[in-house]
């Protein structure tokens, strides 16, 4: 069956076309997206503008279309962080269901910890044995650990890029005031919240998910020679300052950044760092799969039963 993932998240709209089956791996048929930010939409209410309500519900047109153009059997819908907090999310989601006919479901953090787990479960298999795994999206960072398909332990803190960069760092060039704001909130944050069966994870294998670490893990291995496929800390620790030194127009110019990315690896970088260090990590793998398969191996998973 052709299954279309529409992902409803703080920095894009991204719907993933796959062709799957109980049993068989999902494989990427066609994708849509387009990066929106809805964070930046947010009012001084906390609710989302109406311009940012107009530009999503285009965006959900377009990637709904594109679903049925490439003959989707089902679109599996969900929200991240950004529409979870929003003060009139819930309105949104339900005019959205009703014009659209999609049935988009607001995913807690917990939720996004779990299925991303299970993506790296099927993904790493096994013989992997227990997993942490780290995720960083755009509003929020989500934190898995344990040794069968779903985690014994998740937690979901509001450390996101796109987040910190927002409440933080402001404009580029960004300040050593800001910048040091940020690194003593994400560290407290993760000292404070991170509860005790997270710190004794006495994981085998720890894992790094989703854009923010696959890019840091590109960056460091443009700049130090690392393997792409796993990110360091001490190359990290040494990439933050370089990466803070730079502006916008000359961190677009590094190995897979994009023009919102540019604006959010700093923020991403020393969350990562933070959390590494607070969990005691000297490198994670990059799992290419997160969230996104692993709603699709929940689905078929249920189809199965």
């Amino acid at each position: 069956m052709r299954l279309g993932v529409l992902d409803v998240g703080s920095n894009t709209i991204h719907l993933q076309v796959m062709d799957a089956h109980p049993g068989a791996r999902p494989t990427p048929a066609t994708n849509y997206k387009v990066e929106l930010r809805l964070t930046e939409y947010l009012n001084a209410d906390g609710a989302i503008s109406q311009t940012g309500v107009a530009l999503l519900n285009s965006a959900v047109s377009e990637a709904v279309k594109h679903a049925h153009e490439n003959e989707t059997d089902e679109i599996l819908a969900f929200a991240t962080s950004a529409l979870r907090e929003a003060k009139n999310g819930a309105q949104i989601i339900a005019d959205i269901n009703k014009k659209f006919e999609i049935d988009l479901q607001v995913l807690d953090g917990d939720d996004e910890a779990s299925m991303t787990f299970l993506a790296v479960r099927r993904w790493l298999g096994w013989s992997a044995g227990k997993l942490l795994v780290l995720d960083i999206g755009g509003g929020s960072l989500e934190i898995a650990s344990g040794d069968n398909e779903l985690p014994e332990a998740t937690l979901s803190l509001p450390l996101g890029a796109a987040r910190s960069t927002r409440e933080f760092l402001g404009d580029d060039p960004y300040t050593p005031k800001n910048v040091k704001a940020l690194e003593k909130h994400a560290q407290e944050m993760l000292k404070s919240s991170i509860p005790s069966n997270l710190l004794a994870h006495d994981a085998n294998h720890f894992v790094g998910t989703s854009k923010t670490f696959r890019t840091l893990a590109r960056i460091c291995a443009h700049w130090y020679g690392d393997n792409p496929k796993f990110l360091e800390k001490k190359s990290l620790e040494t990439a933050v300052p370089k990466l803070i030194a730079m502006n916008n127009k000359s961190r677009l110019e590094l190995p897979g950044v994009s023009p919102s990315r540019a604006q959010q690896i700093v923020a991403g970088a020393i969350v990562a760092l933070a959390v590494m260090d607070r969990l005691d990590v000297d490198e994670v793998e990059i799992c290419p799969w997160a969230l996104r398969e692993g709603i699709v191996l929940r689905r078929l998973d249920w189809l199965q039963d």
